[in-house]
């Protein structure tokens, strides 16, 4: 009896999910394939005021959402770098656009990439236009971008996050130890600390000196910055900063950080104000999203391509959230064959990841840069692997406060047969043909002898890449060396020993790599590689969100450290990852 409910309550079920499809979801995806159709771009009508919701991700590319205005509220936002740059820059120009009214939610990304979005606001101040900016929380990396509005406004209740940045690792070594795991570590560099999660419970002192060191040195381009957009004396700054002053709304106000404490209400007839506007007329806002569906991409028959590498660097194809060798190879490949193209920029925002990968990429621009000009442009992280991309370029160019460096590579091969016997009560036995036949297995402990195999790769593996690394920079390999053994620099420290050229922005690479060309007067920029179409948005969407709905309800707050573990996975082979993940707040 009880098996005829269960299979009555399935069909059941499954007709409500049917009938929940057909009159929710199959009307509103088909509205989204009419919608795709059409050309329409949207209006921007004069007097207009360009929205940014400065919150969410900050990603180099962002693929069109295509449930976006459907479900404006779903889901974790993104922020496109790249064309939130374009867009800011087209808004200068642009006669019907007569400021900006910047509000701010939680935004995430490398201090990097809020300094050309940054950048970007006081470039668009020199128009003459105003910029607003109101937040009833305002997170210490928000403020660094809204220092430079003509007008900051903070919630009367609200808070504004002024007391400097702390670098946090979460450590599994405690919970290896409880699940009978055994990390079996294999690296190159006394910096070289991405595994220190797996064999320690803290940071080593090697570790505390370099992220002391890059941390303060990102926090003194903040304040330095900061103090030069508010008119406050750099010491002073510090003080407010180290002494956590700012406590309370009407503290931010008296110590100069936001120039008034109100509610948006308030802020939106100052805005009427700007725009000569009677209280009860309507301000036209345009959402930065639709604002980048009017910005139209300049028209040349030479080009500059920009091939973006986002993310952890894998063997494959890769995803939208890493740099898959083999996708990166076509894309390179097909900028280097192209006639239009006269010269290529490598934006790279990534931490490394697989040595193998790297050295694959590494290979096809050194087959280009043999053919046209090729600059690298270090985003909010370049690292490792990412700096293993940069370095045979013709020049580097980064951001003061992007991270690079960490020249070292690692490999790790974890012991789970413990675990499994004494936890599962699983045990494993074979037969081998050879000595070394099972050498990277994961059921029992290695021995003195395959330990040394092991490490004996990774020094060759470190040796190839010092060595490519000297030829790039055009340095000897032990001067490389002495600013290596992993370990990580910002890009100002970068620049000063010689794994930089250039302190600039995305747009500086660009414009250099013209110059380089020598096409400045006449070029547009295309991206690769191509970025999926709506209708592979439409279902990919649906798959991944449906994913991480339920991996986040299972693990709930756990989610992030299980997923954590889960990424062990992807590491296969020698590694040339950064350190750890780190978190600034």
């Amino acid at each position: 009896m009880s098996f005829f409910k269960s299979v009555l309550s399935t069909i059941t079920a499954l007709i409500i999910f049917c009938v929940i499809f057909l009159f929710i979801f199959v009307p509103a995806i088909v509205g989204i394939i009419v919608a795709s159709g059409s050309d329409e771009v949207p209006s921007v009508e004069s007097n207009s005021v360009l929205y940014i919701n400065l919150s969410g991700m900050i990603s180099e590319r962002v693929p069109e959402d295509p449930f976006a205005e459907l479900f404006p509220d779903s889901g974790d936002a993104k922020l496109a770098l790249l064309k939130t740059l374009e867009s800011i820059e087209a808004a200068k120009y642009d006669d019907n656009i007569e400021g900006i009214y910047l509000e701010h939610g939680y935004v995430s990304g490398g201090y990097a990439a809020l300094d050309e979005i940054r950048l970007a606001i006081l470039d668009f101040k020199e128009s003459g236009k105003f910029v607003y900016s109101y937040g009833e929380y305002i997170s210490e990396a928000n403020y660094y971008v809204a220092s430079v509005a003509d007008e900051i406004v903070l919630n009367p209740i609200g808070t504004l996050e002024f007391n400097g940045l702390n670098a946090s690792i979460t450590f599994y070594k405690g919970l290896f130890d409880k699940l009978d795991i055994e990390a079996q570590i294999f690296r190159v560099g006394t910096y070289k600390s991405a595994v220190e999660p797996y064999f320690r419970k803290d940071m080593s002192d090697a570790n505390k000196e370099q992220v002391g060191s890059f941390v303060n040195d990102i926090y003194d381009h903040f304040l330095k910055n900061v103090s030069e957009s508010r008119n406050i004396e750099l010491n002073r700054l510090r003080e407010i900063s180290n002494q956590m002053l700012v406590r309370k709304a009407d503290d931010a106000a008296e110590f100069g950080l936001v120039t008034k404490v109100a509610y948006e209400n308030e802020v939106k007839e100052m805005i009427r104000t700007e725009l000569d506007l009677k209280n009860d007329e309507k301000i036209n806002f345009v959402n930065l999203s639709n604002y980048m569906q009017t910005v139209e991409s300049d028209y040349s028959s030479n080009k500059v391509a920009v091939i973006v590498a986002d993310g952890e660097i894998i063997s494959g194809s890769g995803d939208l959230e890493t740099v898959g060798s083999e996708k990166f190879v076509k894309a390179i490949k097909k900028a280097r064959e192209s006639k239009r193209v006269k010269a290529v920029v490598i934006r790279v925002n990534s931490p490394g990841g697989s040595m193998l990968a790297s050295d694959v990429m590494w290979n096809e621009i050194m087959l280009t840069k043999k053919e046209k000009p090729v600059i690298a442009s270090m985003s909010a992280v370049a690292a490792s692997g990412g700096y293993y991309m940069a370095m045979p370029c013709d020049t580097i160019v980064a951001q003061p406060m992007t991270i690079t460096g960490s020249i070292g590579i690692y490999g790790m091969i974890p012991n789970l047969g413990d675990f499994l016997e004494n936890k599962l009560g699983i045990t494993n036995d074979g037969v081998s043909t050879g000595e070394f036949s099972d050498l990277y297995r994961v059921s029992s402990a290695l021995n003195d002898h395959e330990r040394n195999i092991i490490q004996t790769s990774v020094e060759r593996g470190y040796e190839m890449f010092t060595k490519k690394a000297a030829e790039g920079r055009n340095m000897t390999q032990d001067a490389i060396k002495a600013v290596a053994s992993g370990r990580v620099w910002t890009g100002s420290q970068a620049k000063e020993r010689g794994l930089v050229d250039i302190l600039g922005t995305y747009n500086d690479a660009v414009e250099l790599a013209a110059a380089k060309a020598g096409i400045s007067d006449d070029y547009a920029v295309k991206y690769y590689p191509q970025l999926k179409s709506k209708w592979e948005e439409i279902f990919s969407t649906v798959l991944e969100e449906t994913e991480t709905r339920i991996f986040n309800k299972n693990y709930g707050q756990m989610a992030k450290f299980v997923d954590a573990i889960k990424q062990l996975e992807k590491y296969q082979g020698i590694q040339a990852r950064m350190p750890y993940e780190l978190e600034l707040k």
